[in-house]
C-alpha cells in the first residue's frame, strides 16, 4: 500500500518520516517532491571496476548550472535530508525531468527502513541538460510495511552508505563485498 497525502502529512507529524528542508507544497497525492543538491560527483575513468574504489571528482554546481553530457554516469545528491522510520521509500524521477531525457536513477530508487540521509541519484542523460541547484528533480512514494525489521538500515552491521548524512552524493561501495 502506497501513502496517500493525509498519511504522509500524519506520519510527518509523528516524526515516522523525515524531510528537511520540507519546501511548502512538496506534499502531493502521494509523494513528496526532492530537489537538487549543490554537489555532483563524477568518476574519473570512463571504465570502471567493479572490485576496485573508483576514483572519482566532486564538485559544487553555482548558480549558473551544470550541463550533464549523454553516455555519462553523474552522482547528485538531493538537497532535502530525508528520515524514514516506519515505511519503505521509493524515489522515482518527476514527470518534467523525464520529459527532457533526464534518468534520475538508474537502478537504486528502492530505500530500506530506517534511512536516514540525503539521497543519491544516479543521473544519465539522452542529450546534453543543464541543470541548477534547487530545482524539482525527484519525488519520494511511502510503502506501509507489514512489521518493522528487526533492526532498521542504520544500525544493520554492514549497511554501505550510513554516512548519506552528508549532503553529498556518495560512490558505488560494491568494492567492499569483494574483500
Amino acid at each position: 500500500m502506497i501513502l496517500t497525502n493525509n498519511e504522509i502529512n500524519a506520519a510527518l507529524a509523528a516524526g515516522h518520516i523525515v524531510v528537511e528542508p520540507l519546501a511548502p507544497g512538496a506534499v502531493g497525492t502521494n509523494s513528496i517532491d526532492l530537489h537538487l543538491g549543490r554537489y555532483i560527483r563524477e568518476y574519473n575513468a570512463a571504465r570502471l571496476d567493479a572490485k576496485k574504489d573508483n576514483a572519482s571528482s566532486i564538485f559544487e554546481i553555482n548558480e549558473k548550472g551544470f550541463v550533464l553530457k549523454p553516455n555519462r554516469l553523474y552522482l547528485a545528491s538531493t538537497l532535502e535530508y530525508t528520515e524514514t522510520h516506519e515505511h519503505v521509500p521509493i524515489l522515482e524521477g518527476k514527470s518534467s525531468i523525464g520529459r527532457l531525457g533526464l534518468h534520475v536513477h538508474v537502478s537504486a530508487g528502492f530505500g530500506d527502513v530506517g534511512f536516514c540521509g540525503h539521497w543519491t541519484l544516479e543521473l544519465h542523460c539522452v542529450q546534453p541538460i543543464r541543470i541548477y541547484p534547487g530545482m524539482p528533480i525527484a519525488q519520494l512514494a511511502y510503502h506501509a510495511v507489514s512489521s518493522l525489521p528487526d533492526t532498521g538500515y542504520m544500525e544493520r552491521r554492514g549497511s554501505s552508505y550510513t554516512e548519506a548524512r552528508e549532503a553529498r552524493p556518495v560512490a558505488s561501495k560494491l568494492w567492499k563485498k569483494f574483500i
